[in-house]
């Protein structure tokens, strides 16, 4: 991605909360609140004081508008996207959902995040299916590892877009082509990458698509966002839930039990997806997101986390290309011999926050950090290494 300097985004601390003293880079973990989300969620619980003034129709308009913001971040239409509270809601949708028979295979990474991975493990194995891991060898990417693991029998592929632990890239356009090819179901965890990395369900053509609704996409912690193709709308809801019936904004004809639902992907809402407080603050995240641009955030980031990538090298550290990374996270492994346990004190007493996944230092900044906060991170590498 070629950006120049006036698409970057600077100056956006003053948005988040957060003190001054606090280096925050662990956004791939929990991103800090952002004023307008802390906001609307007062507003929200304010509003829920008077019940009485709540109409059969606001049980569902809030829903709708964040299916919307949602639907527009992944490039997909809001008639795909379904609210659910957690990813591994919507990878047990997707799992309800395809068919996996005795001696077929479900392709994953090597330690993928297990949301993405113990309801594949629960159904490949009650169905005699094997669940085939992907290991990123020395020199290589994962791409090239999860395409070389596809084969006829392959009936899943359930990857990320990039791999939890350090921002390593997985080429979903090539993947997903290639699990097409073989008439495999096409899963994606895009829940380190929504949000801050470019994505478009309509370009990938994901079966099912899933990701938290907050870490990069800055909303509050229990709601989610699953995108269905539509050829799988038509599929099992994992509830019964009357919310996602056919006519029902109709509350004096719930009575009347109806066996059709609601269009596109709403059968697939959670139950109690009003979400009278978490939607409000969900909505009001996604809004900035849309009002920044994603693609300006990427680089954003990706400049800041250059700059550390670079610091790191020359203290000796591995680091992945940046071809091989998304530009928002990047895994900083130490040389042989390096006190990890010295740095994560160190770091802990000047109050920089970093993330420890499997063997890397994850390092995930959002818009409130600063060329400031990554010298005073650069600055604690050079003393411990």
């Amino acid at each position: 991605m070629t950006t120049g300097a006036d698409d970057l985004l600077s100056g956006q601390r003053d948005l988040f909360e957060l003190p001054e003293e606090v280096v925050y880079l662990n956004c791939a973990t929990m991103a800090p609140q952002l004023r307008a989300v802390g906001e609307a969620g007062v507003e929200a619980i304010r509003r829920l004081r008077a019940p009485w003034r709540l109409r059969p129709a606001d049980w569902f308009t809030g829903t709708e508008a964040l299916r919307s913001a949602a639907a527009r971040l992944m490039g997909a239409d809001a008639e795909g996207v379904a609210i659910v509270p957690a990813v591994s809601y919507g990878i047990a949708v997707a799992a309800a959902n395809i068919s996996l028979a005795e001696g077929r295979n479900v392709v994953v990474l090597e330690e993928q995040f297990p949301s993405n991975v113990y309801a594949w493990r629960e159904l490949a194995a009650a169905r005699g299916a094997e669940l085939r891991t992907v290991r990123r060898e020395p020199r290589s990417d994962w791409t090239e590892g999860v395409l070389a693991a596809i084969d006829d029998d392959t009936a899943v592929v359930a990857v990320p877009n990039c791999h939890w632990t350090d921002g390593t890239l997985v080429d979903l356009a090539a993947v997903g082509e290639r699990a097409r090819a073989v008439g495999a179901a096409f899963v994606v965890d895009a829940s380190q990458s929504l949000g801050a990395y470019p994505l478009d369900v309509g370009a990938l053509r994901p079966d099912f698509l899933v990701s938290v609704g907050y870490k990069w996409q800055l909303g509050p912690y229990g709601l989610a966002y699953l995108y269905v193709d539509e050829s799988r709308r038509d599929g099992r809801p994992l509830e019964a839930s009357w919310m996602a019936r056919a006519d029902a904004e109709d509350f004096a004809g719930q009575v009347r039990y109806v066996d059709a639902y609601r269009p596109g992907a709403r059968r697939f809402d959670m139950g109690e997806s009003s979400q009278f407080v978490l939607g409000p603050m969900a909505l009001a995240a996604l809004e900035q997101l849309h009002e920044w641009g994603v693609p300006r955030i990427q680089a954003t980031l990706g400049r800041l986390t250059a700059r550390i990538a670079e610091g790191a090298a020359a203290l000796g550290c591995e680091v992945v290309p940046p071809a091989q990374r998304v530009g928002h996270m990047l895994g900083v492994r130490l040389p042989a011999g390096a006190g990890r346990e010295t740095l994560a004190r160190r770091l802990e007493e000047e109050r920089i926050h970093v993330g420890l996944r499997g063997d890397a230092i994850r390092i995930a900044p959002h818009l409130h950090s600063t060329p400031d906060d990554v010298e005073r991170l650069l600055e604690i590498l050079r003393a411990v290494l």
